[in-house]
């Protein structure tokens, strides 16, 4: 057993929310007890003690879409490289880095992501890959990466017909394929998804294949009207919206995954919310895309179920946050908007996600909930409380304070060391495969 102790427990339960001197008693997978350190100290004296010397003690972030395969394009420039739209960023740069990504790139790209999400305390990703170079085998790959380290994750791969039938007919079998080993493990740790890329690359036949290959096992994870050119694409070739055209092809589902959906209408709300489909927003990509802003606040009016992602944009989910705050204030042209929501979306919607995927409760500190739990080096100048933690995480917490990370009754980091891996050789062969990688590029 695990006692993590000494420092403000924020739990994310609201019949308890909160311990100023507060403790979580883990054993193995689950969490015990969650209550006064001292009471807690005194009833297990032989639990091993994790010290979070007047840190906040809260439940592990989860990132609910993001990409594992741009990992190494970190100071990359490609030559000629300078997009003026969407699209020239996609082929330009990601295209361009997926049909180059080799197994070994893949699980080069894999080890950067984890150990970054475990260093900014995010205990479960949600994973959208693309590996075109090598694909049979890559969601494997991925997955012994996570297991490993000791990430919680959901993967798939993203089908599109952008490289042709081959690649194609690859990409759906390696979603099946995984979908089918994650179901056989019945492991709460690794969880399988169908993706799709955005409807753009994918035509009719594709989705046909994708649903029938999919046979009913998982949900779809794939991204939706992330910039015009996907919305005009399907309106010219099928007379139809997006949404629209998921709806009739059957891909619309509670455990279905919509990324972005940027371009949507009120009518393609309606029918997300109407077969309780899964939205993930992710701000700060689609800022850094100029691709504009996503409906957020309707979407609530709508009752849809909308978390937070960061498009790999970055790791850090609270920076993920605070960028979603700005935008849809921004957009909205009002300063007192978009608060609860978007704390909603990180605190409460991504554990709902999560929640059709994985069977343990994940993002809350309570009894029978997973033993995800972070330690943050936040030591406030003002009042603190569950009352204004939110505004302490928007106003003054980031990623980069976790000082510990603890999945699954697992001690990942501690003291902000990584125990899970000899982190100084996995960065040096990162780097040695991302030099390949660049020389690849640019020829």
């Amino acid at each position: 057993m695990l006692l993590i102790g000494k420092g403000k427990v924020l739990t994310r339960n609201r019949e308890e929310p909160y311990y100023e001197n507060g403790a979580v008693l883990t054993d193995g997978e689950i969490i015990k007890e969650v209550g006064d350190y001292d009471e807690l100290r005194k009833k297990y004296p032989q639990a091993e003690f994790v010290d979070a010397r007047g840190g906040v003690i809260m439940p592990g972030f989860i990132n609910a879409h993001t990409h594992i395969y741009s990992a190494l394009a970190r100071g990359l420039s490609i030559k000629g490289y300078a997009p003026t739209n969407f699209l020239e960023i996609l082929e330009g740069m990601w295209w361009n880095i997926d049909r180059h990504l080799t197994m070994e790139g893949t699980r080069a790209s894999a080890y950067a992501t984890v150990m970054d999400c475990i260093r900014q305390g995010v205990t479960t990703i949600f994973d959208h890959h693309a590996s075109y170079c090598q694909i049979p085998g890559s969601l494997f790959a991925i997955g012994e990466v996570t297991k490993e380290l000791g990430l919680r994750s959901c993967l798939c791969y993203e089908v599109s017909d952008r490289d042709g039938e081959e690649k194609c007919l690859e990409g759906i079998r390696e979603n099946a394929e995984f979908i089918k080993y994650t179901r056989s493990l019945n492991d709460d740790m690794l969880k399988g998804m169908f993706g799709i890329h955005a409807l753009f690359t994918v035509s009719d036949r594709t989705l046909e294949r994708c649903v029938e290959a999919n046979d009913d096992l998982a949900g779809f994870h794939l991204h939706v009207s992330e910039g015009p050119n996907d919305l005009n694409d399907t309106l010219q070739k099928y007379g139809k919206r997006p949404v629209s055209r998921l709806m009739d092809r059957g891909i619309l589902g509670e455990k279905t995954i919509l990324g972005h959906c940027i371009h949507i209408n009120s009518e393609e709300m309606d029918l997300i919310c109407a077969t309780d489909t899964m939205v993930v927003n992710n701000p700060q990509s689609n800022m850094g895309n100029a691709v504009g802003c996503s409906p957020v606040l309707q979407m609530f009016e709508k009752g849809i179920l909308v978390g937070l992602g960061t498009d790999a944009y970055t790791h850090d989910m609270l920076e993920s946050a605070k960028v979603a705050l700005a935008i849809q204030r921004h957009n909205a042209g009002l300063p007192n908007v978009a608060w609860q929501e978007v704390t909603e979306m990180l605190f409460y919607n991504n554990a709902r996600i999560a929640a059709r995927y994985f069977e343990k409760p994940l993002g809350v500190l309570k009894p029978g909930a997973a033993a995800d739990v972070i330690i943050m080096d936040y030591k406030p100048y003002t009042p603190f409380s569950h009352e204004n933690a939110d505004g302490h995480m928007l106003f003054g917490m980031n990623g980069g304070q976790c000082r510990t990370t603890i999945v699954n009754g697992r001690v990942l980091m501690k003291d902000r060391e990584l125990t899970c891996v000899d982190e100084e050789k996995i960065k040096a062969d990162i780097c040695q495969t991302a030099a390949k990688l660049w020389k690849t590029l640019n020829g």
